[in-house]
């Protein structure tokens, strides 16, 4: 069961939408230098398919939903993937589907999941802890990465986007 502690509509968290951003309680990563420790304790609202529902009504014009955090339960995690694109075939909408884990990399990502068909119902996934040392996204020292999900294809595919964080000449 995941719980949330607020959202956010921005349009700086997955490049090119404008993003519902859900801060997903009880992360068990603890960066360093975490902007958000609140998150480490187990607080916050149950992240229902009513809420999800509710949230995405409440907040017309989105063109993503983002799960930040979650990395504490998978199947919960995967289970609100499924209601955004159960919602999604309901409303006929295509209300796009990002996750922010703070687990190393992708590949520690994929491996610690036994079910790995849902990463394929994503648009984005972010991975990397934040580490002071490195900086955010928008840093191209970042070790955090966003990948977009290719759905070209019967395979999984993603393609480092990180880029996009970078502004050059501003």
């Amino acid at each position: 069961m995941l719980k949330f502690t607020d959202t956010m509509v921005t349009f700086r968290e997955v490049p090119d939408e404008i993003t519902l951003c859900i801060n997903i309680s009880n992360c068990p990563i603890h960066c360093p230098d975490c902007h958000s420790k609140e998150l480490w304790n187990d607080i916050g609202e149950v992240l229902t398919e009513e809420k999800i529902c509710a949230l995405i009504e409440r907040n017309e014009g989105i063109t993503c939903f983002c799960l930040m955090g979650g990395d504490a339960d998978y199947e919960s995690l995967k289970d609100c993937v499924c209601c955004v694109e159960k919602y999604n075939e309901s409303h006929n909408t295509n209300i796009k589907i990002a996750v922010y884990s703070g687990r190393h990399d992708l590949q520690e990502l994929l491996d610690l999941n036994e079910d790995k068909d849902w990463f394929s119902k994503l648009d984005y996934i972010k991975v990397g802890n934040y580490d002071k040392k490195f900086g955010s996204l928008d840093k191209e020292t970042t070790n955090q990465r966003l990948y977009e999900v290719s759905h070209d294809s019967d395979d999984f595919v993603v393609n480092d986007i990180t880029y996009k964080f970078w502004r050059k000449g501003i």
